[in-house]
C-alpha cells in the first residue's frame, strides 16, 4: 500500500507528540523526584498534637544520610513552622496535616500540592536543586482569612545548613549577693555531632565553654556571674553559638529591697 508523503509526515509528526506527552508525564510524576502521597496514609487526632512527638514541636529533622523530615501543622491561617527552612541536593520528605480544618499544602512552581485534612498525614518526598525561596499557599478555602494564609520555604546551600537552635534564660531578679545564674541550652537536630563554641555576657562579666552535642540532642550550660559585682540595677546579658543569639536582663536588687518587697508580699 502507497502511503502519500504528506500523509508520512503526518503520522511522524502524530508519533512525536504522543512521545512527546509521554516523555512529559513521565518528568513530571518521577523525573522531579516527588513522591505523591498514597493511599494508605498515617492518623492521627487533631486534639493530641501537641503531645505527638512528631508534630508538637513542627519542625525538620535529618533522618537519615542526605535525608531529611518536615514535620508541618496548617491551621487557621497559618503554617508551622514558619519559614520551613531546608538544604538543597537532599531528599526531603514532608509530614503534613491540620489542626482545625482543611487546608491546602500548594508551592506554586512545583509538584508539591496536598490537601491538609484533619486526622490523615499527607506525605510528599522532593529534592530542590537549586536555593533559593519558594512561596507557600493554601489553595482550600478554609475560612475569612484563607487569603492570607501562606508560608515560605527556604532553600539553604548545603554547605550552610544547620540545625542548631539556642535557648537561654535567667530569673528576672537576683538579690544582691546572690548567684545569677544563665542556662542556655544548645539542640542540635543534624546526625553529625555539633562543635561549637558558647559566648556569653552577663552586664560587664565575660564566659566562654567549648562544647559538643552529639546527634540529635541537646546539650545545657550554666554560666554563673556574682550580682555583689555586677551592683544593684538592671543588667543585660547575651549568649551566642555560631549566628545564633539569645538575649535578655536580670534585675539586681539589694537586700532591703527585697525584705521590702518579701513582707508585702507575705
Amino acid at each position: 500500500m502507497r502511503i502519500h508523503q504528506y500523509e508520512k509526515l503526518w503520522i511522524a509528526g502524530a508519533m512525536v507528540l504522543i512521545v512527546g506527552f509521554i516523555v512529559t508525564i513521565t518528568y513530571g510524576s518521577v523525573g522531579l523526584g516527588i513522591t505523591m502521597i498514597g493511599d494508605e496514609e498515617e492518623t492521627i487526632a487533631p486534639d493530641e498534637l501537641n503531645d505527638d512527638e512528631q508534630f508538637g514541636e513542627p519542625r525538620v529533622e535529618q533522618v537519615g544520610e542526605n535525608e531529611y523530615a518536615a514535620y508541618v501543622v496548617a491551621q487557621t491561617f497559618i503554617f508551622q513552622p514558619d519559614p520551613i527552612e531546608i538544604p538543597a541536593n537532599n531528599e526531603i520528605t514532608f509530614h503534613v496535616t491540620s489542626r482545625d480544618v482543611i487546608h491546602g499544602f500548594y508551592v506554586p512552581g512545583t509538584n508539591i500540592n496536598a490537601m491538609a485534612i484533619p486526622g490523615q498525614i499527607a506525605e510528599l518526598t522532593v529534592e530542590f536543586d537549586e536555593p533559593g525561596e519558594h512561596g507557600l499557599i493554601c489553595h482550600e478555602y478554609c475560612g475569612s482569612g484563607h487569603h492570607t494564609m501562606e508560608g515560605l520555604i527556604v532553600v539553604q546551600p548545603e554547605d550552610e545548613f544547620d540545625l542548631t537552635e539556642l535557648s537561654a534564660e535567667t530569673p528576672d531578679t537576683v538579690t544582691s549577693g546572690e548567684q545569677v545564674q544563665l542556662n542556655a541550652t544548645v539542640d542540635n537536630g543534624q546526625l553529625e555531632p555539633l562543635e561549637t563554641t558558647v559566648n556569653a555576657e552577663i552586664g560587664d562579666q565575660t564566659f566562654q565553654q567549648n562544647i559538643t552535642v552529639d546527634g540529635n540532642s541537646t546539650q545545657d550550660v550554666t554560666f554563673t556571674a556574682d550580682s555583689t559585682q555586677l551592683g544593684v540595677g538592671e543588667h543585660d546579658w547575651t549568649v551566642t553559638v555560631d549566628d545564633y543569639e539569645e538575649t535578655g536582663s536580670v534585675e539586681v536588687v539589694s537586700n532591703e529591697t527585697a525584705a521590702a518587697e518579701g513582707g508585702e508580699e507575705s
